[in-house]
C-alpha cells in the first residue's frame, strides 16, 4: 500500500503541484488549506508523514504542531518562506523532523519526504535492542525507556540516539547525523542537530543542563558516553 503523505498549505496551486508530483513518485496525497482542517483530517486519514506550511489563516503552522504533538505521530517536514534561522528552529523544537525553505525543487523535496520516511520505518541490520547505562532502545518495537520508564521520542530523536547508542563512546560530527538522517546533507543545516539534542536531552536526561548520557565534543558533534 501507498505510503500517505497529507500536504497542509492555504496555497492551492502549491498544495496541486506537489500532490500531483508526488502522486506520480508513488505516493497518495491528501491536503488541507490550514491546520484545523488538517488536524480533522489527521484523525481520519492517519497520514505517513506531514508536510506542513507555517504562515496560514485560522490555525498556523506551529499551533497545528502544538496541537498535533499531543495526538499524532507522523513525522512532519515545515515549508517555510521564512529565511530566519529562529523561525526553523522553532519548528524543530516544537516537534518538526525537517524543513525545506521555499521556493524549493519537487526533486529536493521528495527526496526529504522519502529521507524521513526511511528513518521512520527503517530497521537496521544491527542488533534491534540496544542497552547503555540506564538506557534501552528496542529498534524494532521504536521503544525507548529510561530507568524502564518509557521516553516518547520523534522519528528523528529516535533515529540520532539510535546512532549514537550503537557506538557508545564514538565521536559523530554534526554532518556524519545529518547525512544519517537525510541521506545525504542538503544545505549545511548541521543547526538541525543541535535542536534535535537538546530536545533528546531535555527527554532522556536526569539533568539537560548538565548530560551524563549525550555528552558534546565542542567544535566537532556528540557522543553517547559509556562512563
Amino acid at each position: 500500500m501507498a505510503q500517505k503523505i497529507l500536504v497542509i498549505d492555504d496555497e492551492k496551486e502549491l498544495r496541486v503541484l506537489v500532490k500531483s508530483y508526488l502522486e506520480q513518485e508513488g505516493f497518495q496525497v491528501v491536503t488541507a488549506v490550514d491546520g484545523r482542517e488538517a488536524l480533522i483530517i489527521s484523525r481520519y486519514e492517519k497520514p505517513d508523514l506531514i508536510l506542513l506550511d507555517l504562515m496560514m489563516p485560522e490555525m498556523g503552522g506551529y499551533d497545528f504542531l502544538r496541537h498535533y504533538g499531543k495526538e499524532g505521530s507522523a513525522p512532519i517536514i515545515v515549508l517555510t518562506a521564512k529565511l530566519e534561522e529562529n523561525d526553523k528552529v522553532l519548528g524543530l523544537e516544537l516537534g518538526a523532523d525537517d524543513y525545506v525553505t521555499k521556493p524549493f525543487s519537487m526533486r529536493e523535496l521528495a527526496a526529504r519526504v522519502r529521507a524521513v520516511l526511511r528513518r521512520a520505518t527503517h530497521r537496521p541490520e544491527e542488533s534491534d535492542l540496544l542497552r547503555v547505562a540506564n538506557v534501552m532502545l528496542d529498534r524494532n518495537g521504536r521503544l525507548v525507556t529510561v530507568n524502564d520508564q518509557r521516553i516518547d521520542l520523534t522519528p528523528s530523536e529516535f533515529a540520532i540516539l539510535s546512532i549514537l547508542m550503537a557506538a557508545p563512546g564514538h565521536t559523530f560530527s554534526r554532518m556524519e547525523l545529518l547525512d544519517h538522517l537525510q541521506g545525504t546533507a542538503f544545505d549545511g543545516a548541521s543547526r538541525t542537530i543541535d535542536v534535535h539534542v537538546r530536545r533528546l536531552r531535555a527527554k532522556i536526561e536526569p539533568d539537560p543542563g548538565n548530560p551524563q548520557y549525550i555528552e558534546t565534543v565542542f567544535g566537532f558533534g556528540y557522543r553517547f558516553c559509556i562512563d
